[in-house]
């Protein structure tokens, strides 16, 4: 009797089962399998993609493998449970297995908050501090924090391992409101406050420094303009392009200080239309001149439109590196505020549990959408995934040309 009432008491504490949630449970499944075989294949393309692409392996991409590698973690291994436990609602893997599974999840969440603020970091001091950015984010820099922020995720949830336990609300183990009451609100106002606020103030900086930039370099254009209409000394005119240099400068920069960029279209167009200038200006002239290199007059012109496309294709590779980060950034907030705000605001757990579960497979969205937006707003990411693809469906593309040969 003694031990059929402990098993009857372990299965009540381990289940999750709601008449709210009974008919919900099916499209959270279908949730579930779709972020695993999403997030599973995006993340491990990603890494994959930096492994054979020598374009993509930079320093600042580095951050984005670890990112990767924090989201591989969560749709390979802790994904297929929690889907589990919500298909039949109540934890099948024992007490054990539970604590592994909420401080694997803990950590997988803490290092990608970790990585969005190394990455939010690296890009402010790559705009304002460039110097800076060499030291702090050199190979060996790069290994330390990478170390580093998984490190600290460990440190700072190992030590709750007996408070994970089965949370019926939300059908996970994970911790409670009231597990270690002031050390778990310290680490929830450090990891998701702090270290997601520092994020955004990141962001804002870096928006207004290009701001600041963008509108000093169309101003100074502007005068440029104006100062066409009155004759100037070869001394204003060098004055002239160290300024447009200073300014155009200061509005772009390389993704890396040692990286092979591929050369944009806006790049390619430049140069095939000076080329075709200095072609155009060699044929046209006279038939006994013969012209054996450009014109002094064009080369100073040459020499602009080629540093002016080179600067224009930097400055729009930063502002597209830069805008891909920080929708990386928004998806996280998007995911994960609305499950900490509903656990905030609900104190006495009036809230029907379905809304948790809602919000809680809200945030399994975030360890897919990355290489989704990789894909959307990177072409180098765009082209690697191509070519992974290809190498993939080769072997069926040939079996299939077999077949329909017979």
């Amino acid at each position: 009797m003694m031990m059929n009432h402990t098993n009857q008491t372990e299965d009540v504490l381990l289940s999750c089962y709601s008449p709210s949630v009974v008919g919900y449970r099916y499209f959270a499944v279908l949730c579930g399998c779709a972020v695993t075989i999403i997030g599973t294949v995006g993340n491990l393309m990603t890494i994959l993609a930096f492994a054979i692409d020598p374009h993509l392996r930079t320093r600042f991409n580095v951050l984005i493998v670890n990112l990767a590698l924090a989201d591989l973690l969560y749709c390979t291994i802790l994904q297929p449970i929690s889907t589990d436990s919500h298909l039949h609602l109540r934890w099948r893997t024992g007490q054990l297995c539970c604590r592994i599974f909420g401080l694997l999840l803990l950590l997988s969440n803490s290092v990608s908050i970790i990585t969005l603020s190394l990455i939010a970091g690296s890009r402010y001091l790559m705009v304002i501090k460039r110097a800076v950015f060499d030291r702090v984010f050199s190979d060996l820099g790069l290994s330390l924090l990478i170390i580093s922020a998984w490190t600290l995720g460990l440190a700072s949830f190992g030590p709750l391992w007996y408070g994970y336990v089965f949370v019926p609300k939300l059908c996970v183990c994970t911790i409670t409101r009231t597990t270690y009451h002031p050390y778990t609100i310290i680490l929830l106002l450090f990891y998701f406050f702090f270290g997601l606020g520092c994020v955004g103030i990141f962001y804002l900086l870096i928006y207004r420094r290009v701001q600041i930039a963008s509108q000093a370099l169309l101003h100074h254009r502007f005068s440029r303009r104006s100062s066409r209409k009155k004759p100037a000394s070869s001394a204003q005119d060098t004055n002239d392009s160290g300024v447009e240099s200073s300014v155009v400068n200061t509005c772009s920069c390389e993704m890396s200080s040692h990286e092979e960029r591929a050369p944009t279209i806006d790049e390619i167009n430049c140069e095939r239309s000076s080329q075709s200038a200095t072609s155009k200006s060699t044929t046209t002239s006279p038939p006994h001149i013969v012209t054996t290199s450009p014109s002094p007059t064009h080369g100073p012109t040459n020499a602009a439109s080629s540093s002016h496309c080179t600067a224009s294709g930097n400055d729009k590779e930063m502002k597209h590196v830069t805008c891909m980060c920080l929708a990386v950034f928004l998806g996280f907030v998007f995911c994960f505020v609305p499950f900490l705000l509903i656990n905030i605001a609900d104190k006495h757990n009036r809230a029907p549990q379905v809304l948790y579960m809602i919000f809680r497979n809200l945030s399994w969205l975030n360890s897919c959408i990355n290489p989704v937006l990789y894909a959307v707003m990177n072409r180098q990411f765009r082209q690697a995934y191509h070519v992974l693809l290809t190498r993939a469906a080769a072997p069926f593309t040939c079996l299939w040309t077999w077949w329909s040969s017979l």
